[in-house]
């Protein structure tokens, strides 16, 4: 039998208790759990292996910690424009001016990722885009900022108020290239990069597969996509590159494959050589040496929560969609899931009312997270019970301390 165990510990922002109701699968033991490295070197600091279907996490290294986002700031230049196409606010078949500043800094005379646009010249957004997309082009994201913005700083208050929007907490963009800006911050997290890189596949399914595109002719230049990995045999349909001289370079990926889509962030590969091996041995590895793991069937009950002032003291949580992971073929361990909430819920709860997370871990690394919610109907209890719930916290408010 699984059994459940609880501990409390302070919130100090909101003021309350957060109850973290641990179910402990004592004989979920699995003969294909989550594997702590994979069977081979990853040469990159910063690494994200991230399953789309299931939502497992199936590697990471210092997914959280922040970097330089070079031409990876270009799938944030391309998030907003995606957006202003999709609302409206902007149309495909619009023409901006190739400015001179667009045209030192990012076309040909800069030496940079470039789609030889020439100065003065008119190009349209649908161009702009391939440019970005395919080639990573900085002077088309220039051109696009000032077109749709007047000023690339202008643009970059966009970027950053989407990337809020978006859930993007660690990013702070400075322009739309991601070129140095003496006195600007900017950076990006894997977790931020990977999730962005979700959303772009999620929401604009008519733009995303320009990342994929073979190449892209400009100026009677024709440039091949950028992407390594497109022609490896991997099922590579995306995104984009990065790198400076003191982060190493970055690679934001993706692939699909037998019903599968991975994501894969790296960061500090010393090479470019390093940094694609790594991503084409991480996407094999995960492709070729996982399988999908069912952990809870969908309306199965994951635990109790804690109620107070209602007419019964707990309350089911269940999950709405059935959770499943994905473990190596061959290894052996142990998973276990937490729910974790804010509680005792205040009475009244009603049935599907969300009420807190499960998440899904082996050791201590999260691989998976899904929300949980009410199994029932609890009506506001009765002055009585208020009364004794109230006489209980204050009763076991000790025991919760001492366990913090």
């Amino acid at each position: 039998m699984a059994c459940f165990t609880g501990t409390y510990e302070k919130t100090k922002s909101a003021g309350k208790l957060r109850f973290a109701a641990v179910l402990i699968m004592s004989q979920f033991i699995i003969s294909h759990a989550q594997s702590a490295e994979p069977p081979f070197t990853v040469k990159s600091e910063q690494v994200l292996l991230f399953d789309s279907d299931t939502g497992s996490v199936l590697f990471a290294r210092k997914a959280d910690a922040p970097f330089p986002p070079a031409s990876l700031a270009k799938l944030m230049t391309a998030e907003v424009a995606f957006h202003a196409l999709t609302t409206g606010k902007l149309q495909p078949e619009a023409s901006f001016t190739v400015s001179e500043h667009a045209w030192r800094t990012g076309g040909a005379p800069s030496g940079t990722a470039t789609m030889f646009a020439k100065i003065k010249s008119q190009l349209t957004v649908n161009d702009l885009i391939q440019g970005i997309t395919v080639q990573s082009a900085n002077d088309g994201a220039i051109v696009l900022a000032e077109g749709m913005s007047g000023s690339e700083q202008a643009f970059t208050v966009l970027m950053n108020q989407r990337a809020q929007e978006l859930g993007l907490k660690s990013s702070v963009f400075a322009n739309p290239t991601g070129l140095p800006l003496d006195g600007a911050t900017q950076k990006v997290t894997l977790n931020d990069m990977v999730k962005l890189a979700q959303h772009l596949h999620k929401t604009y399914p008519q733009y995303y597969p320009l990342y994929a595109q073979e190449s892209f002719t400009w100026n009677n230049i024709m440039q091949r996509n950028r992407n390594p990995l497109l022609r490896l045999n991997l099922g590579a349909d995306g995104l984009a590159m990065g790198g400076t001289k003191d982060s190493g370079f970055s690679f934001v990926a993706s692939a699909e494959s037998g019903g599968r889509r991975l994501f894969i962030g790296l960061n500090g590969a010393k090479t470019i050589q390093d940094r694609t091996e790594d991503a084409e041995k991480l996407i094999r590895w995960a492709m070729n040496d996982f399988v999908k793991l069912p952990v809870f069937t969908a309306g199965t009950e994951v635990a109790q929560g804690s109620l107070y002032g209602g007419t019964q003291g707990s309350v089911g949580l269940v999950v709405h969609d059935a959770v499943s992971v994905l473990v190596p073929v061959q290894d052996k361990g142990k998973l276990r899931s937490q729910v974790i909430y804010q509680g005792p819920v205040s009475a009244p709860v009603s049935k599907g009312q969300e009420i807190g997370r499960i998440q899904v871990l082996r050791d201590k690394e999260i691989l998976l997270e899904r929300p949980v919610f009410a199994a029932q109907d609890v009506s506001e209890g009765t002055l009585r019970n208020k009364s004794m719930d109230a006489l209980y916290e204050l009763a076991t408010g000790w025991i919760r301390r001492l366990l913090k």
